[in-house]
């Protein structure tokens, strides 16, 4: 039995204290409560993964670390897993900010994946970074059938959310109501012609049913962590 992909977000940060749009490297780094999040996600982890990895964001590297050091792995750093870029909106907390970043982040749920965050990236960027690094792992690792082992991937919030929906094809206005708390997770299973199978997004299992009256915008304003 192949292993499993466990994309988690990183613990808590100053930034998402700060209700920050945080998304170019190396950014800020993780709160107390932060590393607290990140050993409490190793300790809860069914077996220790075969392969530990997290993006060159700062708080992705200490989460990784924070995990690893329970779990005695050593955690590696890959390019291209790090959050969406929200260009001229970095690290900016207003509401006008905010809201112009879900409202370009909802369009790409919703298929126009071409669109751009201001002065940033678009959805097909993301995906093309994200997910060539995702075919890497998989082809090494998860498609062996010697390996058996899951991958953990410590990144980000929206980025984890647009991809796992697209790779899985999760409904996307269950992804974008189904924002992710700091460490939790989706896991994906590789299953037949390259596709993966969504098994657990947060703390929900399938079957993921779509959301008739989602309100990504909103949800974000009044939110205490918009970037989940």
């Amino acid at each position: 039995m192949s292993g499993r992909l466990v994309l988690v977000r990183h613990g808590q940060s100053q930034a998402n204290v700060e209700r920050r749009l945080d998304t170019a490297p190396p950014g800020a780094e993780l709160t107390d409560l932060g590393r607290q999040q990140a050993r409490a996600f190793a300790r809860q982890l069914r077996r220790p993964p075969g392969l530990l990895v997290h993006s060159v964001a700062v708080r992705a590297e200490q989460t990784a670390g924070e995990a690893g050091s329970h779990l005695g792995q050593q955690a590696h750093v890959f390019e291209g897993i790090h959050e969406v870029q929200a260009g001229e909106l970095e690290n900016r907390n207003d509401d006008e900010a905010i809201t112009e970043f879900e409202t370009v982040y909802q369009q790409w749920h919703q298929g126009n994946l071409k669109v751009n965050m201001p002065g940033g990236e678009n959805g097909v960027e993301v995906l093309d970074r994200y997910v060539s690094v995702i075919t890497q792992l998989r082809l090494h690792y998860l498609d062996n059938d010697a390996w058996t082992d899951d991958i953990v991937v410590v990144s980000h919030g929206a980025a984890i959310r647009l991809v796992a929906a697209t790779l899985a094809g999760v409904d996307s206005t269950f992804a974008l109501d189904r924002h992710l708390g700091n460490t939790e997770s989706v896991v994906l299973a590789p299953i037949t012609d390259g596709r993966w199978s969504c098994l657990q997004w947060g703390k929900e299992s399938p079957p993921f049913y779509p959301e008739p009256d989602v309100q990504p915008v909103e949800d974000a304003l009044h939110s205490v962590d918009p970037m989940g």
